[in-house]
């Protein structure tokens, strides 16, 4: 029994170490760190291809960092503080703090605050 427990949480943690071992991946993260987005606000937030930030997204939720929530139409992804594991909220608390003044984080939320600020064509009120 311990050693299935044990091998199940190194595999998790291994999986959570290389969702965050990507650059695209520690900037969505630090993105959600300011608010829950949808992968349109990723997209226009980090400048990448829908494609991009909707695998990415995934690979961050696969390994237990963000919770999806939708709201009408629209998937919306946030970090999910009840279902990460110890180490996991660690993880994210240091990204952070790592991060806080990089220049192209800093980019990143400056851009999110102008895409929260402009309105979005097809995007119900609730999120413009």
């Amino acid at each position: 029994m311990c050693i299935t427990v044990c091998v199940s949480a190194m595999r998790q943690l291994i999986k959570a170490c290389k969702a965050l071992s990507d650059e695209t991946r520690l900037r969505i993260l630090h993105v959600l760190m300011e608010q829950s987005c949808c992968v349109c606000e990723v997209v226009r937030a980090l400048g990448i291809s829908q494609t991009r930030a909707s695998r990415n997204l995934t690979t961050l939720y696969d390994a237990g960092f963000l919770k999806q929530s939708r709201e009408g139409a629209w998937c919306l992804y946030s970090i999910d503080e009840g279902r990460a594991v110890g180490y996991s909220r660690d993880l994210v608390r240091v990204v952070g703090e790592a991060l806080k003044a990089d220049e192209t984080v800093l980019r990143d939320r400056r851009r999110l605050r102008d895409a929260a600020e402009s309105p979005r064509r097809g995007h119900p009120p609730e999120l413009r």
